[in-house]
Formats: structure tokens, sequence, C-alpha cells
């Protein structure tokens, strides 16, 4: 096991601890991640909202439960994440609500800014973009693939808004929200899912 990969999963949380530890430095009128800013508690503030709604409304097809149940090894699916990001406070509860599924699942959750080493192998184009979920072999400990930042029809948003309007300004953040509420967590299900059943074709990483 890479030393970045144990070191993060040392000090990774469960999904209750991680909404925990959010709730807890926003009650305190702190963001997690190195850099403080009113925005970013907003964002914050705004996220565990989003976190208690998902929580209850996500569900997870019949479909996918049936293939997540037949997955045949194990995995830890570790994702980096922060608190004042608003994608993954769509993509969290409904990576949550996938692993409850599975005895093969193990979710554990770390934040970006406290491991730059294994956040750094894994950049979307230069960047230090969350949510990223790492597939780890729980056998052998190596990540075997990722996802993330975001499903592709957010990511394609996301990419035609910033050609038409050069930034992604706060009317290119409320659609990406109104995205992520119509689609009701099925891209991330179904990419997800298929990235599993994907791994006996890939090489660890």
């Amino acid at each position: 096991m890479k030393s970045s990969v144990a070191k993060a999963l040392f000090n990774s949380y469960s999904y209750l601890e991680y909404k925990k530890v959010v709730s807890d430095l926003l009650a305190e009128g702190r963001s997690t991640g190195n850099e403080q800013s009113p925005e970013l508690l907003n964002y914050t503030a705004l996220n565990e909202t989003r976190l208690k709604r998902l929580d209850k409304t996500i569900v997870v097809t019949e479909e996918i439960k049936s293939k997540l149940k037949t997955l045949n090894k194990e995995y830890i699916w570790l994702v980096i994440a922060e608190g004042w990001c608003g994608d993954a406070a769509q993509v969290l509860p409904i990576l949550n609500k996938m692993a409850l599924e599975s005895n093969k699942i193990k979710l554990k959750i770390i934040f970006r800014d406290s491991n730059d080493d294994l956040m750094n192998q894994y950049l979307t184009n230069g960047a230090r973009a969350v949510p990223k979920l790492l597939v780890i072999d729980k056998e052998f400990g190596k990540v075997c693939c990722h996802w993330g930042p975001r499903p592709k029809g957010a990511a394609d948003l996301i990419v035609n808004y910033k050609e038409q309007f050069g930034m992604i300004d706060e009317e290119g953040k409320a659609q990406l929200q109104l995205w992520y509420l119509h689609d009701k967590g099925l891209s991330v299900q179904n990419e997800v899912t298929a990235m599993m059943y994907s791994i006996k074709e890939c090489v660890c990483l």
C-alpha cells in the first residue's frame, strides 16, 4: 500500500463522523480546509442543509442495489472532500446510500487540505477538484480506479457555462445545483456502478 493511501485511510472518517466534523466546525463559525472566509462558511451551511435533505430523499434504484450486492471483492471507497464543496454535498449522500447496499464496500472520507500528497496524485485538469472517489482493493491496498469530481452531465454543464460566460458565477452554481436536483442521484449511481464492474479491466494504480 502506498504511504499516501495508508496515511489517508488512517486519518479517514465514516460518513457520520465526517458530517459531525463539518457540523462542529460550523457551530464554531469555521469551515473545513485551510482557507477561511464568510463565503466558504455560507457554502458550508448550505451544504449541511443539502446533506440532511438528501439523506432523506436519495433512493438507490433496484437495478443498482442488485449490482452492488453481487460484487465479488471487498473495496474501500475513499472520498476526498471538503465541507464547503457543493459537489461533495450532492455526491456523498448518494455514495453513502450505495455503500450501505453492499457488504463489500466500506465508505471512508478524508479532507482534501489535510491530504496534499494523495490529492495531488488525482488532479482534474491540473486542479485539486473534489469530491474525488478512489476505489481501493481492500486485499491489496491499491487504488484500482477513480471517479469525480462530478458526473458527466454536470461536468458538461460547467464546461459549457465557462465557454459561454468565461467563469462560474453564482448563476452557474445555481444551474449546477438544479441539475443535481433534477438528476436525483441517478448519474452518480450509474457511473460509479459501471466503474466498479470495469475494475477487472483496470490496472491498479
